[in-house]
């Protein structure tokens, strides 16, 4: 027969076993705890490399008021309106290709050069992630909640913002500025004559 003792020790270990369960499984519920995410630790995988030749020469900021819509009908099994309001600040760079120079793009004689340059064109649009923010967002009482729409208003900011360099003369910029940024490296040179044109 066990002694008195001893089964209340056991009958104590097994209470003290249940009541460290039972908090370990309360915890993240009580209120103030904050889990800490997770982050597994991957191999990060170095895709490509790849050497720059783009003379970067002029840069748009540009910021532009994006509302989408997506209204629904009743034959859509849903029905009103999911709207987005954005305020997208976007950022658009032009310059030249270095890689499609030619040999025959360059001509010198004594301290004169000639040099023809492929013509400029857009090298990147984006938008800075820091400064876009949606201002306002609506789903209708009918409508599921759509993840897409502001991957969508992101990337019709894009399209905007590269259109709207393109109006605004950002070619016809970085052409110039090639020219100038040109003309001064090769008169750093040596060069006396510089003449530089775009083909």
């Amino acid at each position: 027969m066990l002694k008195p003792w001893l089964v209340n020790a056991v009958f104590l270990l097994v209470v003290l076993v249940a009541l460290f369960i039972g908090v370990w499984f309360l915890l993240p519920f009580m209120p103030g705890f904050k889990s800490r995410p997770r982050i597994a630790n991957t191999p990060e995988l170095l895709l490509q490399v790849k050497g720059l030749s783009q003379l970067v020469t002029v840069k748009y900021v540009i910021e532009k008021v994006i509302i989408l819509e997506d209204v629904s009908h009743w034959y859509e099994l849903q029905f009103g309106e999911s709207r987005l309001l954005m305020v997208a600040h976007g950022i658009v760079k032009a310059g030249v290709n270095l890689d499609e120079l030619k040999p025959e793009d360059f001509r010198v004689s004594g301290k004169k050069v000639k040099i023809s340059l492929p013509p400029s064109r857009i090298t990147d649009a984006y938008l800075d992630d820091r400064e876009t923010r949606v201002i306002d967002r609506k789903t209708g009482l009918l409508r599921s909640f759509d993840k897409d729409l502001e991957q969508n208003a992101r990337v019709q900011a894009v399209e905007d913002i590269n259109r709207a360099a393109r109006n605004n003369g950002i070619i016809k910029d970085a052409d110039e500025r090639a020219r100038l940024q040109l003309e001064k490296l090769f008169r750093q040179m040596g060069f006396e004559e510089v003449e530089i044109s775009t083909r």
